[in-house]
């Protein structure tokens, strides 16, 4: 199971829907649509009644060029954007930072996630997160969405060998396993011809007991036709993700998500 304060995600029995609220007005496919308080909470009502299982703030962007606020910066716009959903929102509530006082603030004001982008395990947010009894989600992150490193061994090894040093320093600092959560980093440090074979060798990345999240909607890798698709690739990608064994989809558009999660459940899960 997945724990994130009083939500507990049970794996296995479906796949979960992570809908992408972007606080900002440059992320790379819907920057300035939902950054200011009204149309985030319009756009987070949307998603929830649309089936998502978790909804996922975020105030820094990290497209490939992005210029990445400070703390100070970013904690502004959480100050916006948490207090407007608090009271509103039924599922569960994450915030994508990496950085510990922004990760304090949104505990302290409704979120029960932490999704953490840096690449890094970091054993101070961690240890808030043990605190609230929250998610903890970290990601493969070697360079940024801009750069890319190579993987002598291959990339599904390289990633695997990073959640395993995760789950060390998880049981080190306290955070039980069902607080963390998993995430191979899609389009982060990773080549096209990198991020195809992980997402065919995700099965390797996957380990018991253990959530994993997979978050691929509307990456470069996977455009290749007119942009006005991309969510049709998507969820063409996010079925073999979830073949792979990936318990929560992160997406932009929760409604086709939705759908095709359904059915690749009914031919992967059984349900």
């Amino acid at each position: 199971m997945f724990k994130a304060g009083n939500f507990t995600l049970p794996l296995g029995k479906k796949t979960y829907v992570m809908g992408i609220l972007n606080y900002t007005p440059d992320s790379f496919s819907d920057g300035g649509l939902y950054n200011t308080p009204e149309k985030a909470v319009e756009h987070a009502l949307l998603m929830q009644e649309q089936g998502a299982d978790i909804i996922d703030v975020g105030c820094n962007s990290t497209r490939p060029g992005s210029k990445i606020l400070t703390e100070e910066e970013e904690l502004i716009r959480l100050k916006e954007v948490l207090p407007a959903l608090q009271g509103k929102i039924s599922v569960p509530v994450s915030v994508d930072t990496f950085y510990p006082l922004c990760a304090e603030y949104a505990l302290q004001n409704g979120a029960v996630i932490i999704n953490d982008v840096s690449g890094t395990f970091n054993s101070e947010i961690a240890s808030k997160v043990n605190e609230y009894g929250a998610g903890y989600i970290v990601t493969h992150n070697p360079c940024g969405a801009s750069d890319t490193v190579s993987y002598p061994d291959g990339v599904a090894t390289a990633v695997r060998n990073f959640f395993m040093e995760c789950i060390s320093k998880a049981a080190q600092c306290g955070l039980k396993k069902e607080n963390l959560c998993l995430d191979p980093g899609f389009g982060f440090g990773k080549t096209e011809k990198d991020n195809y074979e992980l997402l065919d060798n995700l099965h390797w990345t996957k380990f018991e007991g253990y959530a994993l999240l997979a978050a691929i909607s509307r990456k470069r890798f996977i455009n290749k036709c007119d942009f006005s698709l991309i969510d049709y690739a998507t969820s063409a990608a996010d079925t073999l993700a979830i073949e792979g064994g990936a318990d929560i989809i992160r997406v932009h558009n929760v409604a086709a998500a939705v759908a095709s999660a359904k059915v690749a459940d009914a031919i992967y899960r059984k349900v």
